[in-house]
């Protein structure tokens, strides 16, 4: 029969208060840490400095084509957008600030975009500071959140559908 009392596992991360820190002297983030955030940060930089570059395809997919890629297949066989179709053109109208216009072309990419900058922003921080921000949001990133991702992805996509065929 199981006791009212719990089990401590040595291995599960305790919380402040357990450790006897205060919030006004939080734990660093190890040097890896911050290398890796900083990295994080560079990529995530570098994809929108992409995006920033390319001009929007007006109709919500193409923009991939300046840089030397070929038309999607799945429109050339099946006139039928692929999950990832209007990905670019998203990330290209966020970074150039037209939300909108990104939510539009791909519901999905402007999420991802969004993310990529606050993985810019938190990554720089946390690579500069050593704050434990880059890991705190890196903890979240885990089974649930990828469900989640994968259901708004199919949202995405059914978007992309209907919008392709003249629906939306």
């Amino acid at each position: 029969m199981a006791s009212d009392s719990t089990i401590t596992d040595s291995t599960v991360p305790t919380d402040w208060a357990s450790e006897g820190r205060r919030p006004s002297a939080p734990r660093l983030a190890t040097p890896a840490a911050r290398w890796t955030s900083g990295a994080v940060a560079a990529a995530a930089f570098l994809i929108l400095a992409v995006a920033w570059v390319l001009e929007p395809d007006p109709n919500g997919l193409g923009t991939h084509r300046q840089l030397g890629l070929p038309e999607c297949g799945w429109v050339q066989a099946a006139n039928l957008p692929c999950p990832s179709c209007g990905m670019t053109t998203a990330f290209s109208h966020a970074a150039h600030g037209d939300f909108p216009g990104a939510f539009v072309a791909q519901p999905m990419g402007l999420i991802l975009a969004v993310v990529a900058g606050v993985a810019v922003l938190a990554g720089l921080y946390t690579a500069a500071t050593g704050s434990m921000l880059g890991p705190f949001l890196a903890s979240f990133l885990g089974s649930r959140l990828l469900w989640i991702a994968l259901v708004l992805a199919l949202f995405a996509w059914i978007w992309k559908i209907a919008s392709h065929r003249g629906l939306i």
